[in-house]
């Protein structure tokens, strides 16, 4: 392969919902690219993108694949990036390394949830898109309503370059209004008559709109009525690099009719990347992957500098040296070894000590650093366990070694759930990594729904007191401690009736404490006359904070209390720390029992997007889980609807969503807030804790 300079180089995502065709039109750019010599196709297994297993086993993109076509003395490098959301990691990655995207849009089924939730992701990451209407030779292909819905989705951004002369059964051939050309079976010839007028008022549609994204192109367009093809290009540059509109061609992969054209166009008009050709070498990693006969893979973009092989690198970060013994361009499972990759250009080198996602890797003393990516907040979550004891270790360290290759992965021990929860994007996600541990780490692994981390505080204000007394024969145990107890909110008051007796408190010491699982405890010493010796207070303190780590209610984390120990009584050779962290542990249990205790819950925030037609049945299924209806609106076609749900009824709901939108609904999930639980919800959850504990 030639060496390609930064001017020369065009990174392209592939985006677009499933079964778009995004992996047929990337093995149509790799033919035409001349990286292959046939094309192979999904349902024959043999593609250059799905080649993972199991990306053959469900026929569709799960992992994204980098590629490359050499075309018109241009490198353009491109992503396939998986459709469905389930999959989401991938066109992030690829967002923060490509300068511009394809959106391909099946002549079938349109505008679907999933191509509106790309072309969102593609602007707030102000990636420039191409749309590619792809599959216009299909039975169902319909122009008119795809027309319609891309500009109920896009609006005036629209700007069509091509149009298709015959859509469905028997489709050969489309007009391009930028060359003025037919091109029927990837040949170009003149406009047909029948095709004329068309092209013609087309043609000027196009003008209008790029004569709009540049001041001089303008005036030209003003004083002259029309414009050369030059001030066209020059037009959509400034358009496209603006954000500012999508140029629609026409193609259809499978058939390899219209991709050299899109190609082409990439070539003259996507930008280049802004990388530093000059200056110190620096590369960002944003994939990594362990595969056979290989071992582990660093995917990178080149972001300054040129990058060769031998050489001697650091990661900022740490500090540790690395060596890249040799570097490839990579289209999918094919790898060529070259001498040198130039500031834009992507590649990849095998096993790197340094090589996971988000890396920056740059010259020694450089200084060079990039910030990681940001991916989406997980979706679904469950527990996960080996169905045999002896095998949790093994599988700790398979879930580590997956989650390192995806980040959307999120494998942790809950202390406080006492369970390993895993998370991910949605069930399907969660599903292909206990695919792995079942077949590439021959492990049997039960998944279930995970333990809600509830938490616990109270309502009202309590005392009590607790003595504890131990003789054991020589040194002896003994600590009493008097304590009052009200939550945590509003301003801070001393004033209570303990005994029946109306008494002012004094503090004499606080200590207002953070808990790492949210909300707060405030300790305050009030005992007077030496009942209690100061240097005891931090065992009173300890007692309780371990109390805390395990709620009276359901053994879930309280927060938000506040505590005041008033008095209690010591001995001058038995008083021990042990004693009064018994002491103001029980002290404490026992207060918060008769302060109005309450359970509390998670509550979600979430934002549901599904076609209009599912609105009344996505609004009964949240209604149906507690949750509480929020805003809702339209944006281009979809209904909008927000909502305020517990955790405890969002298990599975990816699942539940795709279920009952047929799949063409998305959602996104944040945590808001804890709030008081139902008292028929608190019942059960007492009960059902209560025989736990008579079972444990």
């Amino acid at each position: 392969m030639k060496e390609y300079s930064t001017k020369d180089i065009r990174n392209v995502v592939l985006l677009g919902a499933t079964k778009s065709g995004k992996t047929t039109l990337a093995e149509a750019m790799l033919y035409e690219g001349k990286i292959i010599t046939r094309m192979g196709t999904v349902e024959d297994k043999n593609t250059m993108s799905d080649n993972d297993d199991l990306e053959k086993l469900n026929q569709r993109s799960i992992y994204a694949t980098p590629l490359y076509a050499e075309f018109k003395d241009k490198k353009i490098n491109f992503i396939d990036a998986p459709g469905a959301d389930d999959f989401i990691g991938g066109a992030y990655s690829a967002f923060r390394v490509c300068e511009s995207g394809v959106l391909v849009v099946n002549a079938q089924q349109g505008v679907e949830v999933g191509t509106e939730s790309f072309v969102r992701r593609a602007e707030e990451k102000n990636i420039p898109l191409v749309i590619a209407v792809n599959q216009l030779d299909s039975e169902k292909a319909d122009w008119d309503k795809i027309q319609g819905e891309l500009k109920e989705a896009l609006g005036s951004k629209l700007a069509y370059v091509q149009f298709p002369a015959n859509p469905g059964i028997g489709y050969d051939g489309f007009v391009d209004v930028l060359t003025m050309k037919y091109y029927k079976n990837n040949q170009a010839q003149d406009i047909p008559a029948e095709f004329a007028d068309r092209a013609e008022e087309a043609r000027m549609e196009l003008i209008d709109k790029v004569a709009e994204f540049d001041d001089e192109i303008m005036m030209k367009y003003l004083d002259e009525g029309t414009l050369t093809d030059e001030e066209i290009h020059a037009g959509l540059n400034a358009g496209i690099a603006a954000g500012k509109v999508y140029p629609v061609f026409c193609v259809c992969g499978k058939t390899d009719n219209g991709v050299a054209r899109l190609l082409e166009f990439l070539c003259e008009v996507a930008p280049a990347p802004a990388c530093k050709a000059d200056g110190p070498a620096s590369l960002f990693i944003y994939k990594n992957d362990v595969e056979q006969h290989l071992g582990e893979v660093s995917y990178f973009k080149v972001m300054s500098g040129s990058i060769t092989g031998g050489m001697d690198l650091e990661d900022p970060a740490s500090g540790n040296k690395e060596r890249l013994s040799a570097i490839y361009a990579v289209a999918g499972t094919k790898k060529e070894a070259v001498n040198v990759l130039k500031a834009g250009d992507f590649g990849c080198a095998v096993k790197l000590k340094n090589g996971k996602s988000s890396t920056t890797l740059s010259a020694p003393g450089s200084g060079i650093s990039y910030d990681k990516i940001s991916f989406p907040a997980p979706k679904y979550r469950c527990a996960i366990k080996a169905k045999v004891q002896q095998d949790e270790q093994k599988l700790g360290e398979a879930l580590k070694k997956i989650a390192s290759t995806d980040p959307t992965v999120i494998v942790e021990y809950s202390k406080e759930l006492r369970q390993t929860i895993l998370s991910g994007n949605g069930e399907q996600h969660i599903n292909v990594v206990k695919w792995l541990v079942n077949n590439e780490y021959k492990l049997e692994v039960e998944l279930f729904a995970p333990k809600v981390p509830y938490r616990e505080t109270i309502t009202k204000i309590a005392t009590a007191q607790y003595r504890h007394k131990k003789q054991s024969g020589g040194a002896g145990q003994f600590g009493e401690v008097h304590l009052l107890v009200c939550p945590a909110e509003g301003e801070l008051n001393t004033k209570f009736k303990i005994d029946g007796k109306e008494t002012q408190l004094n503090i004499k010491t606080q200590d207002i404490s953070e808990m790492e699982w949210g909300g707060k405890l405030e300790f305050y010493n009030c005992v007077v006359g030496g009942a209690i010796d100061l240097g005891f207070m931090p065992a009173i303190l300890k007692g309780i904070k371990g109390k805390m780590e395990e709620g009276p209610l359901t053994g879930s984390y309280a927060r938000d209390i506040r505590v005041f120990v008033y008095d209690g009584k010591m001995h001058p050779v038995d008083s021990k720390e042990i004693a009064f962290i018994i002491a103001g542990r029980n002290a404490f249990k026992e207060a918060f029992r008769n302060a109005g205790p309450k359970i509390l819950e998670p509550i979600y925030n979430v934002e549901v997007m599904t076609p209009s037609e599912y609105q009344g049945a996505v609004m009964s299924d949240l209604q149906n889980r507690r949750g509480m209806l929020g805003d809702m609106g339209a944006d281009k076609g979809f209904a909008i609807l927000k909502a305020r749900v517990p955790l405890a009824e969002l298990y599975r709901y990816s699942t539940t969503l795709s279920s009952l939108t047929a799949g063409s609904a998305t959602f996104t999930m944040e945590f808001a807030d804890y709030q008081p639980v139902p008292g028929d919800v608190q019942t059960k959850l007492l009960a059902e804790y209560a025989a736990q504990d008579e079972e444990e």
